[in-house]
């Protein structure tokens, strides 16, 4: 029996997963943050030496066992990074077949029925990668360099861009909203002066609670807090354009796959992202993830061992998520 290990290495979490050659999962694994921006490469192999190791004991296996890994890595972010990781995975004992890429780009593996096309992320912050249907060429944004670089629709951008419909109700240049009485109460606020002055003086600050919030103002139906939703819409649409630009997929039918917690938030958001998309590639079809992309891991796993995913997908997915629905609610 041939089996395959998946890495999904982020910024708070990491996740191993082990699947056998007929897509069984057989064994998973959590532990801490999976970059090297958080905890250095000894750091980081020390955390994919901890999951692979008790998702192999999980198992019944071993390492000489695994016929080939996909790892995706939050802040494996450019080519020069790429040696510096790949030493930090042999030192952690993966000397086996790897696939690595950024952890943005699993969700594509995860979520596309092919196994390539756009992948958008949107929680705290904000990401776009791409794969060519022979995957051979990567697309990409930045990732996670908000303003600066165009990518400002993660969930904190979102909460600034409603702080500016509060802000342009105070200067008249928009009209009343909801969102005043929500920040001002908030914030701890006397009134919409003290607001402003205070948040220029830095004497109020944002909380991520009030992303939550202000989803709850645009469900209610507030013009301007349901504006900021196309708005972010439009922003994370506008990422997978240039991505599907890069790769040449105008033309292509193929999957936007949709990962993180915004898109959850309010409907107008994918409603968004999909006319931003389709005005440019028509036949794209939008995926919402639902599964854990630490499978996609496991795909890339298989990959890079020349075993042909695509028959193995379907069970996969559903392997892993009676593994990980029995694992919350032990019998």
């Amino acid at each position: 029996m041939k089996y395959f290990l998946g890495i999904d290495g982020g910024g708070t979490k990491t996740h191993a997963l082990i699947a056998d050659e007929t897509g069984q999962a057989v064994g998973f694994a959590r532990g801490g943050t999976g970059t090297w921006e958080g905890v250095g490469y000894d750091g980081l192999t020390n955390t994919l030496r901890d999951v692979s190791t008790r998702a192999l004991e999980m198992a019944g296996l071993r390492m000489t066992d695994i016929v080939g890994a996909g790892v995706g890595l939050a802040g494996f972010d450019w080519p020069s990074q790429k040696e510096e990781h790949l030493d930090a995975l042999m030192k952690a004992g993966f000397c086996i077949p790897i696939q690595i890429v950024n952890d943005a780009a699993l969700g594509i593996s995860a979520g596309a029925e092919e196994g390539w096309g756009v992948s958008i992320g949107s929680g705290t912050g904000c990401n776009c990668r791409g794969r060519s249907r022979d995957g051979k060429r990567e697309g990409r944004v930045v990732g996670g360099a908000s303003h600066w670089s165009g990518e400002a629709a993660g969930g904190f951008d979102i909460l600034f861009r409603a702080m500016r419909a509060v802000t342009f109700e105070w200067t008249r240049r928009g009209p009343h909203t909801a969102l005043t009485p929500l920040f001002i109460k908030a914030m701890g606020a006397k009134d919409l002066d003290d607001l402003i002055e205070g948040c220029y003086v830095g004497r109020y600050g944002f909380e991520p609670s009030m992303i939550m919030m202000v989803f709850e103002i645009a469900r209610a139906g507030d013009q301007e807090a349901v504006e900021v939703m196309r708005w972010a819409g439009q922003e994370l649409g506008g990422m997978a354009v240039g991505v599907i630009r890069q790769l040449d997929l105008q033309k292509e039918q193929f999957d936007v796959v949709l990962i993180g917690s915004i898109f959850d938030g309010h409907p107008m958001i994918q409603q968004s992202v999909g006319e931003t998309v389709h005005h440019v590639a028509p036949a794209a079809r939008l995926v919402r993830l639902n599964v854990p992309p630490v499978v996609g891991g496991v795909v890339l796993g298989m990959e890079a061992a020349g075993v042909d995913f695509r028959k193995l997908r379907t069970q996969l997915i559903a392997s892993t998520d009676n593994m990980l629905r029995t694992e919350k609610d032990p019998a």
